[in-house]
């Protein structure tokens, strides 16, 4: 078994598929594309596979996994869905970038969920993944692809960057059109507790009921509930412009939409301002500062409404992390 072997997915899909299957059957991990972020998958019901995702990411075991289906039945087998909500919180998002916290069943393992009675579980959209889940036929275990805290990884190669020498293969399936995680959400009496900000704004979940912004039930159960997380190697600090800052030769900066002068290196979310294209970039734009020749990153704080409220919550994690 090579580790780290890529395979283009787009390019060959069924040579991949076929590969990722052979990999995961043999209860090893390997990364897969998502619409959100790559994801390092193992069978959701092996709790080998999953042990290695843990280990390979260096995980803390408290911190629970996301188990990723295929479809509304496929579902059934890991989760108990029994009330209208979720139906329909299922019905509209699903497949995409939606999390439902649930009643766990026995099938799957408690390392999962960090021994929570409550798992976390989303269909993914991205054409790969499904087709994987498909010939599988089995649930699948897929936390984020790249090491513990720090950034996502919305590119095959950032994985390889990150966990290469770690797992046995990556299927390529071009740039994640999403950028950032899945919106996670918890069904509870007829409320929504909204635990993880995401691409499914709480904007757009208002529309089924009242939504409470995080929950102290489902903090311990849900993955993304970590002060630090999404975090470069060097340090960064959240700002409210370029304006008042000295230190420009030695930094770089993270700009919203108007691209600063005299810094080391910058990126720029999105020159239109489109809180969906910001969102696809930001986790690519601070792979690249953080491999530029700067001693510390500047982040300018983005408009905090629909999805500009998760793009600001993942700079805020990542600034603690320094």
């Amino acid at each position: 078994m090579s580790v780290g072997e890529v395979l283009d997915a787009l390019a060959s899909p069924d040579n991949a598929v076929r590969r990722a299957v052979e990999l995961l059957q043999a209860g090893e991990v390997v990364a897969l594309p998502t619409e959100t972020v790559y994801g390092l998958a193992g069978d959701a019901g092996n709790v080998q596979a999953v042990a290695k995702i843990f280990a390979a990411k260096n995980r803390p075991h408290f911190d629970p996994l996301i188990v990723h289906v295929k479809d509304r039945a496929q579902a059934e087998q890991v989760a108990i869905l029994e009330d209208d909500l979720t139906e329909r919180l299922l019905e509209a998002f699903w497949p995409g970038p939606l999390t439902v916290l649930l009643p766990k069943r026995d099938s799957i393992p408690e390392l999962v969920t960090s021994g929570s009675l409550l798992v976390a579980v989303r269909s993914p959209s991205h054409p790969v993944f499904r087709a994987v889940l498909e010939a599988l036929n089995r649930p699948l275990a897929a936390p984020s692809a790249n090491p513990f805290g720090r950034i996502s990884p919305t590119t095959a190669e950032h994985v390889r960057l990150g966990l290469g020498d770690k797992i046995a293969l990556i299927l390529d399936g071009g740039p994640s059109r999403h950028g950032l995680e899945s919106t996670i959400v918890y069904p509870l009496n007829g409320e929504l507790h909204l635990l993880r900000k995401g691409p499914v704004t709480q904007e757009e979940l208002e529309a089924f009921g009242p939504v409470k912004v995080t929950s102290a039930a489902g903090k311990k159960a849900a993955p993304g509930q970590l002060t630090s997380h999404y975090a470069p190697g060097k340090p960064l600090f959240l700002v409210d412009g370029p304006g008042r800052l000295r230190d420009r030769r030695q930094a770089g900066y993270l700009a919203w939409k108007e691209k600063p002068v005299g810094f080391a290196a910058s990126e720029v979310l999105s020159a239109s301002g489109d809180p969906v294209e910001a969102a696809a970039n930001l986790f690519a734009a601070l792979h690249r500062l953080d491999a530029a020749p700067v001693e510390r990153i500047y982040a300018e704080k983005i408009p905090g409404t629909g999805l500009g409220a998760a793009i600001q919550d993942r700079l805020t994690r990542a600034a603690a992390g320094r």
